[in-house]
């Protein structure tokens, strides 16, 4: 299969959509990344609470559910650009958060800052319950593989350049104008994002889903052993993943003591694995599927958590090298599991009712993956100073932390096996496919025809 498909087989407009993922990640790092966290602390969060500003995203998934039943009546283009439009609007509320300083103490700016954030996810958890199944409906199955591996290039590419701006910006002694502008900057960009979402052919919904006055199986749904599978992977990967980000980039400001300028700077890396994804991948996932892809990213993943447990652990320093290397680790491994988990969540939908699987999927995924950070916290403020040496660590409170990551690591490799995906590759066919492929042909695959 060639790595560009024949461009009659994509629906037209469909550039739109990645211009309009660009300009979202140009966006939205700020308000749920790095630099929320890093304001965050400088307003004196703890664990617990920076736990429950990267959870709350995710959590607020959970209104996919009731929200999935109105979609095909409003259609998927209306339902989505209502709800994105509507969140960039308490984006520019957050600008004023840093400037409200003057005048209110740092906990009154906290409770004013999570109110903001409990809207904006609010309304993003609503309206997302139309993008998967727009997207599905749009890009044929045989190319969605290629569709998502470019979609992340695009999202990891500006997310890249949101971050590496934010770090040089904050520099060393970032003050509350700095912060404010961050966040005008994510309003502005979220707002052209909407431009080019408006020009996203629409796809029409099947009348069935738009006339049934059935109650929804949910029971059914959940039911169906493929899927069924699919969800018992994704709580597993979403305990071994979620809050990851978020902890190291306290542990690199708490422990590490680096400024928020080399924070940024170092975990801008994380997109730069990202971007290589699209490189490793390629169309390789529409011909060897979903499974060898997952295996490989939880195998790098474990490495991944060993790494942070023996930085953590002080068995060694905290390098430049050794953390852009992990980050770009991070990237990379999340990139290549993220695009290969939604692609087998298309494959075993079936297209009646897509709308409500799709409701299920994101909504188990997306409750653990935004409860996992606050139990990781709440286990970090827990440990809080206490620590004891064995192994040859000391085993604190973040060296436990990635423990726990590495432990639902190995339930979610060994989930992962159990996945079912027809006509599947192994990981080995996978591997020897990418190790073996010649560097010359590699570059010509992605070469502008």
């Amino acid at each position: 299969m060639s790595a560009s498909p024949d461009k009659s087989s994509l629906p037209p407009g469909l550039n739109n959509a990645f211009l309009f993922a660009g300009f979202n990640a140009l966006s939205f790092p700020i308000v749920v990344g790095s630099p929320m966290v890093l304001y965050a602390k400088t307003l004196g969060a703890s664990a617990t609470v920076i736990g429950l500003i990267v959870g709350m995203m995710p959590l607020l998934v959970v209104f996919q559910i009731p929200a999935a039943k109105h979609v095909a009546r409003i259609g998927y283009k209306r339902f989505v650009y209502a709800g994105w439009g509507t969140r960039t609007l308490f984006i520019f509320g957050m600008a004023l958060v840093p400037a409200a300083g003057k005048f209110l103490d740092k906990t009154t700016q906290l409770a004013l800052l999570l109110a903001l954030l409990f809207a904006f996810n609010l309304f993003r958890g609503i309206s997302s319950a139309a993008w998967l199944p727009w997207i599905s409906s749009m890009v044929p199955a045989e190319v969605r593989g290629w569709y998502l591996a470019r979609d992340a290039f695009c999202v990891n590419f500006a997310s890249f350049i949101t971050v590496l701006v934010s770090g040089l910006a904050l520099g060393g002694e970032p003050t509350w104008w700095h912060f404010s502008l961050m966040f005008v900057f994510s309003a502005v960009t979220g707002a052209t994002s909407l431009i080019f979402l408006k020009r996203i052919p629409e796809v029409q919904a099947p009348e069935e889903a738009k006339a049934s006055a059935e109650p929804v199986p949910w029971r059914e749904i959940a039911a169906f052993a493929p899927f069924r599978k699919l969800l018992a992977f994704n709580v597993a990967w979403a305990v071994a993943y979620g809050g990851v980000g978020a902890f190291t980039v306290s542990w690199l400001k708490a422990e590490a003591g680096l400024s928020e300028g080399r924070v940024l700077l170092v975990t801008s890396a994380a997109f730069v694995g990202g971007l290589s994804s699209l490189w490793i991948l390629g169309a390789r996932m529409d011909r060897l599927g979903s499974k060898p892809v997952l295996s490989a990213s939880l195998v790098l993943w474990l490495v991944i958590a060993a790494g942070w447990i023996a930085l953590a652990g002080k068995a060694t320093s905290a390098n430049t090298a050794l953390l852009l290397t992990l980050h770009f680790l991070m990237g990379l491994c999340g990139s290549m599991c993220g695009m290969a988990n939604v692609r087998l969540a298309m494959a075993i939908m079936p297209p009646m009712g897509r709308s409500h699987f799709f409701a299920l999927f994101s909504v188990v995924a997306s409750l653990t993956l935004g409860l996992a950070p606050v139990l990781w916290g709440l286990l970090i403020d827990a440990v809080g100073a206490r620590h004891f040496e064995a192994l040859g660590l000391e085993w604190n409170r973040y060296a436990l932390f990635f423990a726990g990551v590495l432990l639902a690591s190995l339930v979610a490799l060994a989930l992962g096996r159990r996945l079912e995906e027809p006509k599947a590759a192994s990981v080995e066919a996978l591997l020897r496919e990418m190790l073996l492929e010649p560097p010359q042909r590699l570059w010509l695959r992605f070469w502008p025809k």
